[in-house]
């Protein structure tokens, strides 16, 4: 069974829902192409057994959901871990990362609504999102408006073919094998980098890349200690300045009504005197 064939059996076991799920999985594993699942799914949707608003709703709530897993690791993983992540895993490139996170520096939070509309930004711009700490409503509202955009279009090509999608099945077929085998590339590709780099590492002897990112989180973790004691020591001493202040001010008072006091007591010695004088 190809991509397409089980995608049209999800589509046909779930409906919309397995649309949601094959959109889901679209944005976290980038063979899954929403190009030709989303245009399969305005096939379904010309069919008596499902509308075009379900499934419309249906990829757009998958899309949220994908986007909302990579914001959640960006946020999570911090820069560090992640850079780790695309130095290692296959299909990922730091550049990809570097190229993205620059798009969202250059564009704001708009990049989020229009980078659901660039191929090879659409995942993962919800990455920097993540990282820049997001208003998570906002970057949900942006997702789903350029999502809907985005999903619409092929599905509208889909709903458009209807019976006449026959047209493009040979090239469906085809297309699910270069798949597999780009696959099956990556992954033949990725075990062999990951041999070869063991095997400099140990001939070099360099640490392993996981105990050196152990104590850059570490180091974090003592910076962000120290930045913590920082700031209880400078709230102690406002703290004691305060107090300072407050007896300070307490003492002036204390002072200036015995002073009021004294002279209340002066002026009734001389009162008391004057009157014994008078008689």
């Amino acid at each position: 069974m190809n991509i397409v064939d089980w995608a049209v059996s999800a589509m046909d076991a779930m409906g919309a829902l397995g649309l949601a799920l094959l959109i889901f999985l679209e944005n976290v594993f980038p063979p899954i192409p929403s190009e030709v699942v989303l245009p399969l799914a305005g096939v379904a949707a010309a069919g008596p057994q499902h509308s075009y608003a379900a499934m419309l709703l249906a990829s757009v709530a998958g899309s949220l959901l994908g986007a909302w897993l990579l914001y959640g690791l960006g946020r999570l993983l911090g820069p560090v871990r992640l850079r780790t992540i695309f130095l290692t895993l296959p299909l990922l490139h730091v550049s990809d990362y570097d190229k993205t996170v620059a798009f969202m520096d250059k564009h704001g939070n708009k990049a989020i609504f229009f980078g659901r509309m660039v191929p090879g930004v659409r995942s993962l711009i919800s990455i920097p999102a993540g990282l820049y700490a997001m208003p998570l409503w906002s970057f949900s509202l942006l997702t789903a408006a350029g999502s809907a955009i985005w999903n619409a279009i092929f599905l509208t090509i889909g709903y458009s073919l209807g019976s006449n999608w026959t047209v493009i099945e040979p090239y469906t077929g085809l297309f699910s094998n270069v798949v597999y085998a780009i696959i099956a590339l990556v992954a033949l590709v990725f075990l062999v980098q990951l041999i070869r780099r063991e095997v400099a590492r140990r001939r070099l002897g360099l640490p392993d890349p996981d105990e050196v990112l152990l104590e850059q989180e570490q180091e974090q973790e003592q910076e962000q200690e120290q930045e913590q004691e920082q700031e209880q020591e400078q709230e102690q001493e406002q703290e004691q300045e305060q107090e300072q202040g407050q007896e300070w001010a307490q003492e002036q008072e204390q002072a200036q009504e015995q002073e009021r006091t004294q002279e209340q007591g002066d002026l009734a010695d001389g009162t008391g005197h004057g009157t014994e004088l008078s008689r």
